[in-house]
């Protein structure tokens, strides 16, 4: 009987032939070899799915599920179906990894017995490359320069509710350190069981606030290291840098309401209060910036409708400071 693999890591493809290589290196170079790579063919009309293809020719841990195109969302769906290691993880195919991110990773998990490893992108090399982008440079090509982590001389947190550890805003003075900021599906390992309950909204972008916040009910045990493990590539061309601002609008609508369902369903007094000043908001503040972008009457009248459903189902009903205040006047000026 074939032994199932430690980490099955999933990776939604869809016109990153580009970067794709080193996305795959990257898999393929890890000093922890029990693994499996879900190669998810989002119907690519690019040589994406040729490439890992070709990959998974020469080294049977990678494994490639084609499908029609259904977005990120319905990508990672699509691959959690077929991963069947005991913890997963997420992997943007434009990004890469560091070497030691599923060793330390799974060595730190399996120690702690924890359901979450968080970890950290490497800020510096984002900045750098945002800065090459835009003089219109080529970074598809540069990689940083990698140092080794001792398993053993680094820090490590455990979380018992890591709801509490967590924000969508840039600075906040209400939240206990050390801090994951933003909701980076990318940057942690999960235990399967944890993950499985929990599918990404098809149709969206900004898919992993959803998810994120509505995954940390589970009050999941976590682990958090401070080491920059994953590379996140600027790309001008991404789902998220290309789309709309109405698209935008009706995404986030939809996450404030899944999530704010799921909240005063699920948390306690505590956590719903936390998750209104920490994420609701924040999102409610974001969404309302992305409406005063729109210019076209259709969209605004679209956007109108959107919002006012979202009014219309409480999720305004309780700023959390000064600043939320102002806004819900301007929400409730906008849907008149």
């Amino acid at each position: 009987m074939k032994k199932k693999p430690s980490i099955s890591i999933i990776i939604p493809m869809y016109n990153v032939e580009k970067y794709l290589r080193r996305c795959l290196d990257s898999v393929k170079n890890q000093t922890f070899t029990d693994w499996q790579a879900i190669c998810v063919n989002d119907g690519s009309p690019d040589n994406s799915g040729e490439i890992a293809r070709e990959y998974a020719k020469a080294d049977k841990r990678f494994i490639v599920v084609d499908k029609k195109n259904g977005g990120l969302s319905d990508a990672r769906n699509a691959g959690l179906r077929y991963a069947t290691g005991d913890y997963i993880m997420y992997l943007d195919s434009d990004d890469f990894i560091h070497p030691q991110t599923m060793e330390l990773t799974y060595q730190t998990a399996v120690k702690k017995n924890a359901d979450m490893v968080l970890f950290d992108f490497d800020l510096k090399f984002h900045n750098r490359l945002r800065k090459k982008l835009y003089r219109g440079d080529d970074i598809s090509g540069i990689k940083p320069r990698l140092r080794r982590f001792s398993n053993v001389f680094f820090r490590k947190w455990n979380i018992k509710n890591i709801l509490f550890h967590a924000t969508e805003k840039n600075r906040s003075w209400h939240v206990l350190r050390p801090v994951r900021r933003h909701c980076y599906v990318v940057l942690a390992l999960y235990r399967a069981e944890l993950v499985r309950q929990q599918s990404f909204i098809n149709g969206i972008i900004f898919e992993d606030f959803p998810w994120w916040v509505s995954l940390l009910l589970n009050r999941p045990r976590t682990v958090i290291i401070k080491l920059p493990l994953y590379f996140y590539m600027p790309n001008a061309a991404s789902i998220l840098n290309s789309s709309r601002n109405l698209m935008m609008v009706k995404s986030l609508a939809c996450g404030l309401k899944y999530s704010y369902e799921k909240y005063c369903a699920n948390a306690t007094d505590c956590e719903f209060k936390y998750f209104n000043r920490e994420f609701l908001w924040p999102f409610i503040i974001t969404m309302m910036r992305k409406v005063r972008g729109l210019s076209d009457k259709h969209d605004v009248d679209v956007a109108k409708r959107v919002v006012a459903d979202l009014y219309a189902c409480g999720v305004c009903d309780v700023p959390c400071s000064g600043r939320a205040k102002k806004y819900r006047h301007r929400i409730e000026e906008f849907i008149k």
